[in-house]
């Protein structure tokens, strides 16, 4: 597997642990609606609430381990997850400012500052990721009958403990220097204030074609360089106290997006729409529409930039543009909401009411600007220059949502149109994609696969491919899987 299609693989691992962030906006969201000011000290409810949602936040280093070991591993065994786990702990212990004194030999007071981080969810992907790999190798080796208990799954987690003594000497030396790196990138943008929000946003989008945007996520939403947006706003009030969030910053990383999701794309998704052919108007609206609301909605944006990304790239660069520029106006305005899962209508109104939400409704006005931005711009771009937009094709053949509602039929046409089962090496699936790795990769017909509903395909290295079906992607994936 190359490089890309590696990365790809723990792109899509990634989505395990980062799918439990929902649960967490929910509590703390209701909590704070409950008591926005006391942060639970008025509520005894409220309290509850808050503390719940944020006991998943402050775990989210040990979830990334978890999670994308279950998420690598070959068989997704629970067993992989538990190798995660200790890996974890065998590191995070033995990379404990205390522990690298001892270990060293020095005061406490001479141990770097990179250790008293150690507990990041960079860490935790790369423990994830170390005992997936383990489990790939060793989960099915037999040992001597006087061992054979601890015979393939079991072995395991033991591999892993030995393993990561050794990868926790390795991270001794190499750690200061990466986390300092890490940290000197997120404070070159962090120092540009307003534009630097803007910047990571336009890179945010422009990442989303080949999945790698969660690795740039985490540097400014989760606490590998220090940022830790998304924790420090959901913590609210606890956060301010604890000096973490600072009311109208924490949160920048996030609230532009908003008027993007909820406005923008669909005002995109009006303008395609307008521009359409008069006889295709009717399947590009029923493609449109459910698009657009599932932006607005729950901020899922890729079925609807997909439809674009590859038949209008210009105008996925202007849209990556345009992000910025939101970003950048509502950081610069301090107009701020925050989310747990992305930046759609359920995520804006859970966050409504947390302390560190400053003049979030004009995000609202913000957005209905956008909205006619995007409008006004996609609609002349697509006319000045012809662009085959959905709806605009040549042949006028315009992608259809499937026809049938039966998930296991469908999910045999997908296979049909992929070159059968035979043709499939691994089936996977994130949020809204298919991820799929094929012996031969020039059988897909891609008109069929968007005559069947698909927004887009992404073809990565010689034999990846994904397909973007939006919320269907894990539906149709399990069906395909026990097909096989």
């Amino acid at each position: 597997m190359n490089i890309l299609g590696y990365l790809q693989k723990i792109g899509r691992a990634l989505m395990v642990p980062v799918a439990v962030l929902p649960a967490a906006a929910i509590l703390m969201g209701i909590g704070y609606w409950i008591d926005p000011n006391g942060w639970g000290g008025g509520s005894p409810v409220a309290a509850f609430l808050i503390k719940a949602g944020a006991a998943i936040i402050d775990s989210m280093p040990v979830l990334f381990a978890v999670g994308v070991a279950y998420g690598m591993s070959k068989d997704k065994d629970g067993s992989a997850a538990l190798a995660g786990l200790v890996g974890f702990l065998v590191v995070t212990t033995l990379l404990s400012p205390g522990a690298v004194a001892q270990i060293k030999g020095i005061p406490a007071d001479q141990v770097p500052a990179a250790f008293a981080k150690i507990s990041n969810q960079f860490v935790g992907i790369l423990c994830g990721v170390i005992a997936a790999e383990l489990y790939n190798r060793f989960s099915s080796v037999e040992l001597h009958k006087a061992l054979a208990f601890f015979s393939g799954r079991r072995l395991v987690p033991i591999v892993t403990s030995v393993v990561m003594i050794v990868v926790s000497f390795i991270l001794m030396a190499v750690w200061p220097v990466i986390y300092g790196g890490l940290v000197s990138f997120g404070e070159s943008i962090v120092s540009l204030g307003s534009t630097g929000a803007g910047i990571y946003a336009f890179f945010n989008r422009l990442l989303i074609p080949v999945g790698l945007h969660h690795a740039l996520n985490s540097v400014f939403w989760f606490d590998v360089a220090g940022i830790n947006d998304i924790p420090n706003f959901l913590g609210g009030q606890s956060s301010i106290d604890a000096g973490k969030g600072i009311v109208g910053v924490t949160g920048m990383y996030q609230a532009g997006f908003f008027p993007i999701m909820m406005f923008g794309l669909p005002g995109a998704a009006l303008a395609i729409y307008h521009s359409a052919k008069k006889e295709n108007k009717e399947k590009v609206a029923s493609i449109m529409i459910a698009a657009a609301f599932a932006a607005f909605f729950t901020g899922v944006t890729e079925p609807l930039e997909f439809s674009f990304m590859f038949v209008a790239p210009v105008l996925y660069v202007i849209h990556a543009l345009l992000t910025g520029l939101s970003v950048f106006i509502a950081a610069s305005m301090q107009w701020i909401a925050g989310f747990g899962f992305s930046a759609g209508l359920v995520d804006m109104v859970l966050s409504s009411r947390n302390p560190l939400a400053t003049h979030w409704y004009m995000l609202l006005v913000q957005g209905l600007v956008f909205f006619c931005l995007y409008y006004v711009v996609f609609r002349a771009v697509i006319v000045k220059f012809n662009l085959k937009t959905p709806g605009r094709e040549d042949d006028e053949a315009v992608p259809a949502q499937a026809q049938t509602t039966d998930r296991t039929e469908l999910a045999k046409q997908y296979l049909e149109v992929l070159g059968g089962q035979e043709n499939l090496v691994t089936i996977d699936a994130c949020i809204t994609r298919l991820r799929l790795t094929l012996k031969d990769r020039s059988i897909v017909d891609e008109r069929k696969l968007k005559a069947l509903g698909a927004a887009g395909v992404v073809k990565l290295g010689e034999q990846n491919l994904q397909v973007i079906l939006g919320p269907l992607a894990e539906i149709i994936a399990g069906e395909m899987k026990a097909l096989r």
